[in-house]
Parts: C-alpha cells; sequence; structure tokens
C-alpha cells in the first residue's frame, strides 16, 4: 500500500507540475507602489496583502519592538475611520482581516467576496498615511504587547529557550532581536519613537500590494491607481547592512527555567536565497531538513524516536527565504530514562552520516516527492500564494523565482546534499541551548498587566 501510495503521489506531482501555472501581472504607480496581481478564478473570493519592507531586522537596541506595537495602532484609527472601525467594516460585508510582525516585514491582509476588494483597498489606502497615534493609545496597545510578551515567551520555557538561544547564535545580526522586543525597551517605548518609525516606512515606496484570486487584473490596477495612487512617496534611506560576523567555535548557553521537561536545540548559519554564494545551496539545505524531518520515515523520527528511542521528539527546519544569512535549526525533547546528552549525540551521529554517506537515490526520490507535493499542496490557498509572493518580495527577491521552486527542489543530488551538510552543519558554525528545567512550583506568579485594551488586535 506504501510503494502505491508513493506512486500515486509521484504522478499527481509531475501532472501538477506540468500544468499551465496560475497567471500573475506586476505594475508600478507613478509613487513607487508595486502591485503584484495573481489570477485564481476557483472561487469568488480574493485576498488582499499590503506588505510592508520593515521589521524587527530593521530595529536596533532600545527601540526593539517598534514595528511589533505599530501592527497594533494601525488598528487604532485615522481621521476617516476611528478606533476598531476598519475591522467592523471587513466584517460588515463578510470578510475577515489580521495583519502580521516578522523579521523582515510587516503586512496587513483582508480576505474578501471579490466584489468587496474596493472597501479593502479603501481603508488600506488610507491608513498607510493618515494614521493616527494618540498618546492614551499607544500606552494601552503597548501594555497589551508587553502583556502578549509574558504569556508567549517569559511563560513558554521553550520560547524563551528559543529568544536566549537567538540572542547567543547572533552577535551583530539584527536577528538576534526579537519580534515582540526586549521588556525593557517596551517599558521606555515613546510615542514619537512610533510616529518616526510609521513616517520613515509606512509609504507607498516602500510597500508590495500582492491581490489573489478571482480578479481581472486591469480592473485590480484601476482600483490601486484610485486609491493608493494618490498618496505622497517618501524618502526611503536603506538600512545597513548589519552582517553577522564570522563565528569562530561553538557556542552553548544553558536556560534555567520552571518546566515539565528538558529541551535541546541546536543551530547552524547557512546562506539563504538572498546570501547564498551558488544558488543550488539553500535548495538542497531545505531537501537536507526534509530528509531529517519530512515525515515518519524521515531520519530522525526513524533513529531516534523509533530506532534507538532517545527522543520524545525531534525535529529540523529552515527558511530559504530570510532576507539575512540565516540558521538550520534542530530541536528535540529526550525520551523518557534517557539525557539531553544521549539526545544531542544522536543527533550529531545523524548528521555525521549525511556528511559521510550519500543519500539513496530511493530516499532522495521520496523526499523530494515530498517536499514538491507540499508546495503544490500549499497552492491550493489563495491566502499561502500572496504570502509566498509577499515573502520574496520584501526580502528583496524577485516573485518569479517561485515558478521555479519546484524544479530546483527536484534537480538536488545527493551529492549536492552531502556537500551543504559537509560545509555547514559544522562545529565552528554550531549553537547549542540547553533548557534545564527547575521545577514548576518555583516558578514565581506573574506580575499584574497595568491595563489591557478590551478592544485590543487579534493575534
Amino acid at each position: 500500500m506504501r510503494a502505491i501510495g508513493w506512486l500515486f503521489l509521484l504522478v499527481l506531482t509531475n501532472s501538477a507540475i506540468g500544468a499551465d501555472r496560475v497567471p500573475a501581472h506586476e505594475f508600478r504607480l507613478d509613487n513607487g507602489l508595486k502591485l503584484i496581481v495573481k489570477e485564481d478564478h476557483r472561487a469568488p473570493v480574493v485576498v488582499s496583502q499590503v506588505w510592508y519592507k520593515v521589521g524587527s531586522s530593521y530595529e536596533h537596541d532600545g527601540v526593539t519592538g517598534l514595528s511589533h506595537v505599530l501592527e497594533h495602532m494601525m488598528f487604532k484609527g485615522t481621521k476617516k475611520y476611528t478606533a476598531g472601525e476598519f475591522s467592523r467594516i471587513i466584517a460588515e460585508n463578510g470578510g475577515s482581516e489580521n495583519a502580521f510582525t516578522g523579521r523582515d516585514y510587516t503586512a496587513y491582509y483582508q480576505q474578501l467576496e471579490k466584489s468587496r476588494l474596493e472597501v479593502s483597498f479603501r481603508m488600506e489606502s488610507d491608513r498607510m498615511r493618515n494614521l493616527l497615534l494618540k498618546d492614551d493609545e499607544v500606552v494601552k496597545e503597548t501594555n497589551v504587547v508587553k502583556e502578549e510578551r509574558r504569556l508567549r515567551t517569559d511563560d513558554q520555557p521553550k520560547a524563551l529557550t528559543y529568544e536566549q538561544f537567538t540572542s547567543v547564535a547572533y552577535l551583530s545580526s539584527p536577528y538576534r532581536i526579537p519580534v515582540i522586543g526586549w521588556m525593557d525597551d517596551l517599558d521606555h517605548l515613546q510615542i514619537d519613537d512610533l510616529r518616526n518609525w510609521y513616517q520613515q516606512w509606512y509609504a507607498p515606496n516602500n510597500a508590495v500590494l500582492v491581490v489573489v484570486g478571482d480578479v481581472d487584473p486591469d480592473a485590480v490596477l484601476k482600483l490601486a491607481r484610485k486609491y493608493f495612487g494618490p498618496l505622497k512617496p517618501s524618502r526611503i534611506t536603506p538600512v545597513k547592512p548589519r552582517a553577522e560576523i564570522e563565528q569562530k567555535g561553538e557556542r552553548r548557553i544553558t536556560v534555567k527555567v520552571p518546566a515539565e521537561l528538558p529541551y535541546l536545540m541546536v543551530g547552524y548559519k547557512v546562506p539563504t536565497l538572498t546570501t547564498a554564494a551558488a544558488d543550488w545551496e539553500p535548495y538542497a539545505l531545505d531537501v537536507l531538513a526534509a530528509i531529517l524531518d519530512g515525515g515518519s520515515s524521515a531520519r530522525f523520527a526513524k533513529n531516534l524516536v523509533r530506532g534507538s528511542e532517545v527522543a520524545a521528539d525531534a525535529g529540523a527546519g529552515y527558511s530559504l527565504d530570510d532576507r539575512l544569512q540565516s540558521l538550520f535549526l534542530i530541536d528535540g525533547t529526550p525520551a523518557h530514562g534517557h539525557t539531553i546528552a544521549e539526545l544531542e549525540r544522536g543527533v550529531y551521529q545523524q548528521l555525521d552520516d549525511l556528511k559521510t554517506t550519500l543519500v539513496s537515490a530511493d530516499e532522495l526520490d521520496r523526499i523530494k516527492v515530498q517536499v514538491v507535493a507540499n508546495e503544490i499542496y500549499e497552492q491550493d490557498s489563495i491566502f499561502f500564494q500572496a504570502m509566498q509572493i509577499g515573502t520574496m518580495e520584501t526580502v528583496g527577491l524577485d516573485w518569479r523565482l517561485l515558478d521555479q521552486q519546484v524544479e530546483r527542489i527536484r534537480a538536488v543530488t545527493s551529492e549536492q546534499v552531502r556537500d551543504v551538510a559537509r560545509r555547514y552543519l559544522v562545529d565552528t558554525q554550531r549553537t547549542v541551548a540547553i533548557l534545564d528545567p527547575l521545577p514548576l512550583n518555583s516558578m514565581k506568579p506573574p506580575a499584574p498587566p497595568a491595563s489591557l485594551s478590551s478592544g485590543g488586535h487579534r493575534h
């Protein structure tokens, strides 16, 4: 049955690859706004996303968390629309909306019935340049973000370990900055910091408008010119490179917080599509991650969870579309009766095997089919299609590279997988974080939040 399922998946994947790709269209308004429209006529819906080329990696010490707090403030009104009115109008039109902040971007989106796209454009263009920043709202939303930090990071052992790990793995790269910001910086955030950040980065010539769905590209362009076209551009000064300094040896940190279980994180410095000297390396690293953690038949599950049984769970991950040099990440929890040291040795043994023995053609083909199939299945979502385009554009890549992704993955060889393992998964480029749990009864009760807005932005 397993062989039949794999054969079916291979046929499906090859068929999908051979099909005509959904057309996409790129436009540039006179004020610098880039518009990308991708047609998908399977359902009468549309997703509209506005991406700003700014995120936590644009910040610096003293003002961390600015991008995320500003994301919250974007729902607090303009002269034309009062606080909360944006969300109410979208809901009244049968749509959904939200926003998210990352290291390289901040994005706002609405998903609507196709005839309601103008509603989205009307309000999104207004808050691009006309946001009101009021002292009382800034105080309330900053407190919301601080409480979010307490709940999602400070009180979550794995999340706190990851934050500590990242701040050690990177020394000079702005990727060491947590997206939500350091608590001390949030405590001292000033309204002028937000105003300056908004005026500096929220402009049509620093934005990408992505529309995917049952739309006519020319009609979308006409709407974009009507609502976004009159907006004034800003003078955008590119951020300094702030490249990570070369790592000269392993870095190791132990995090002691109340937790139920120990936890291991390992990261290796690796290139991305924007930083790689050889353009095939990111795709080989992507396949390598899938070999280790691509389902129940992948090596971590087969050899560490079921084989030696040293791991209760183990995973690997890599983002080839980060703007800056990134990390190949491995994490796991030891099985009952086993230690972190045993799990760590087991992980390194799996990596050593990849460095010394070529992946078999059968295993490589199976992994490629899974990776490619996941890529194809994700195209069922118009939201994900827009996400892919927006991500590529905001990190400085051409969205058309997405059309090559499947073929680039299929072209990866066993030798290339071995080469990137040998070149990058080495101890001099390694950072290790170990969560050494303290007893749960040692946890201090959390401090009560200063105040919370009842109508805060949803995440």
